[in-house]
């Protein structure tokens, strides 16, 4: 395959184009973002744009809100040239984006953070702002949209996915043309994105024209009608969703095939390192945690968002404050009152929002990276650039992160090379724990592939303990030696991913650790384990196939049995409103 495709970037079908992007350039100091790139959107589509981080994906989009300015190029939306100084005039003529990083007035409540900049007045003679208006249009669209969030509450006191949830309704509220999703299922619970998914088809059904950035392959050849492929600033291909594979998108992201998508395990596991005895929190609802992790070990803490597994983290860390609670390294106890004192302690931490709580924007590469461990470029009362630079050096290599230079600032790198910049700067700690909060989230599908696995290398060659939160179940099933899943500030079950997946202790580690096709309240099968050819000492259950997802290579069959919601992986299509029957083992009945 060469290493550009030759399909004319333009979309496929009949509907009218509704915006097009024609040799769009970006350049910042020392790099070239954007080089003649072209896209076009065909209204009531769902056009994704893919490829690795540090593509031009984010940038593109940019310099369509108006968050940058094109060097080059020409937009047009409704066949009228366009060119946005500000996102408060691209908002006005119908172009809304959902950013990758949430930029919120958290101290003010949801409708506050909806409205802000048009607020409702109480009248045309009265320009004071109409709580009441502002409460009724809030909760109005929550309603259409099914957003189950009052719009009363303080942002802050929200997690991450419904804060997310609310800037998707704030940008459907301009009633837009475009609206362009950046990342928007990073943070997101299987359950969440298909009300997500819900919303973008009721968007598309509407006409409006959707863009969707997103590393995660199976939603896009899912939710997608086009997709347009970028590298390193430039267009590559656009083709229809439903002509590729996951396997053509990779080749034509990083022109090889992905393999090797989860790392083996095959660590040893030493002694006893990490012990957390009754951990409670004094200000979320975390309570009488313990768990003992070892010496070159994953844990995994997995959850859905607001289950209490931040805040463990956090807890652990010392920057959020404990109630009750004692925490042991190598059999001592330690303090961690405070991140200086952790860090001394040996313990560091990748915090999920990078924005707000990992990055220095204003500052280069380099003091990015050095910042934790200043004290080992000491020579004498002043620190060593020299010292400095090899290690910053180093972090590049080890992670592979694309910069001009050390001495670029951190803010216009990509959100998946500012993570890889803060995981270097960790490691150069020496930590003994190493706690990870959806430390993947931000990377492209390859590179998620190889930090899986460097990931499990490192720490297992390090000897040291690796913990890390996430709200994907395959990646903590792949990942983990043991896993805690966590449940309303609680962990419900304790145990290797083996385990928890074939005998889950309660309904919510069933629900969560895999799709879980349920006979009655108390017993449950896996999809994986049924099988369509009749076998011995199987039992037979007839369903009604009721929807058909491609997924690539196989098709997600959606299931009625007896008024149960099933479902099942085909390798091939089979049509709505035929009946199947599928033959399951007795032994692969779980009692729950």
């Amino acid at each position: 395959m060469s290493m550009k495709d030759t399909t004319n970037a333009t979309g496929s079908g009949n509907q009218p184009v509704l915006l097009r992007m024609e040799g769009i350039c970006k350049s910042f100091p020392g790099v070239k973002a954007l080089d003649n790139v072209s896209l076009t959107v065909r209204a009531g589509t769902v056009h994704a744009l893919m490829g690795e981080n540090g593509a031009g994906k984010s940038t593109l989009m940019k310099c369509l809100f108006g968050v940058y300015n094109k060097d080059a190029g020409h937009i047009y939306l409704d066949g009228k040239e366009v060119s946005f100084k500000t996102s408060k005039e691209a908002l006005e003529n119908g172009v809304a984006m959902v950013h990758q990083e949430l930029n919120q007035a958290l101290k003010r409540n949801v409708m506050d953070n909806m409205w802000l900049g048009r607020f409702p007045k109480i009248s045309k003679w009265c320009p004071l702002t109409s709580e009441s208006k502002m409460y009724e249009a809030t909760k109005k669209l929550f309603d259409e949209l099914d957003v189950n969030v009052d719009p009363k509450t303080v942002m802050s006191t929200m997690p991450v996915s419904q804060r997310q949830m609310v800037e998707i309704a704030k940008a459907v509220s301009y009633n837009s043309k475009v609206i362009v999703f950046d990342e928007p299922t990073s943070s997101l619970t299987e359950e969440e994105v298909e009300h997500l998914f819900r919303i973008i088809n009721m968007l598309r059904d509407r006409g409006c024209g959707i863009i969707y950035i997103s590393h995660k392959m199976k939603e896009i050849l899912r939710i997608s009608d086009d997709v347009t492929i970028m590298r390193d600033g430039q267009w590559i291909a656009t083709k229809p969703a439903k002509d590729l594979t996951m396997n053509e998108i990779i080749k034509l992201m990083v022109g090889r095939e992905l393999t090797n998508l989860y790392p083996e395990k095959d660590n040893v596991v030493g002694e006893p390192l990490l012990e957390v005895k009754g951990l409670t929190a004094a200000y979320s609802k975390l309570r009488d945690v313990s768990f003992v992790a070892k010496k070159g070990e994953v844990l995994g803490i997995a959850g859905l968002d607001g289950s209490g597994r931040t805040e463990l983290l956090e807890n652990i860390f010392g920057i959020a404050t404990r109630k009750e609670g004692e925490i042991y390294l190598h059999g001592k106890r330690v303090m961690n009152r405070n991140a200086r004192e952790s860090i001394k302690n040996k313990f560091a931490l990748l915090t999920e929002e990078r924005r707000a709580t990992g990055i220095f924007g204003i500052r280069d590469i380099q003091a990015n990276t050095t910042i934790s461990s200043f004290k080992r470029y000491k020579v004498g009362p002043f620190l060593s650039d020299k010292k400095m630079s090899e290690a910053t050096e180093w972090g590049i290599k080890a992670m592979r992160t694309k910069t001009p230079s050390q001495r670029t600032q951190i803010r216009s790198l990509s959100g998946g090379n500012q993570q890889k910049v803060i995981l270097a700067r960790w490691l150069l700690t020496e930590p003994e724990v190493l706690l990870l909060d959806e430390p993947l989230s931000a990377l492209d599908a390859l590179l998620r592939e190889e930090m899986r696995s460097e990931l499990r290398t490192l720490i297992t060659k390090l000897g040291i303990t690796g913990v890390f939160v996430t709200h994907d179940q395959i990646e903590a099933m792949s990942m983990s030696d043991a896993i805690a899943v966590c449940h309303a500030g609680k962990i419900e079950q304790y145990d290797t991913p083996e385990k928890i997946y074939s005998h889950p202790a309660t309904e919510f580690v069933a629900r969560f650790v895999g799709s879980s096709n349920w006979l009655d309240q108390n017993h449950l099968f896996r999809p994986e384990q049924a099988q369509t050819v009749p076998a011995e000492q199987a039992e037979k259950y007839d369903a009604d196939v009721t929807a058909v997802q491609f997924l690539g290579s196989s098709y997600q069959l959606q299931l009625n049995h007896n008024g149960q919601d099933w479902t099942y992986i085909s390798p091939r299509r089979v049509s709505v409103g035929e009946k199947i029957s599928l033959y399951l083992p007795r032994s692969a009945i779980v009692a729950v």
